[in-house]
């Protein structure tokens, strides 16, 4: 018993990049998101430091 290949043409695979990956900016390397907040009254920062805080800490 004998099957027909499928007629439908096949997605290509993806090419390999053998560029060097430290040659590429990370999101590390920029300044966007580390420790901002955006700016709101005390009764946030205190359920922020409320929602946060460790079990332990309670």
């Amino acid at each position: 018993m004998s099957t027909a290949p499928d007629p439908r043409p096949r997605e290509p695979k993806p090419a390999l990049v053998f560029d060097d990956p430290m040659d590429q900016q990370s999101s590390d390397d920029t300044d966007r998101g580390w420790g901002e907040r955006p700016s709101g009254d005390s009764a946030a920062d205190l359920k922020r430091f409320l929602d946060e805080k460790p079990p332990h800490h309670i």
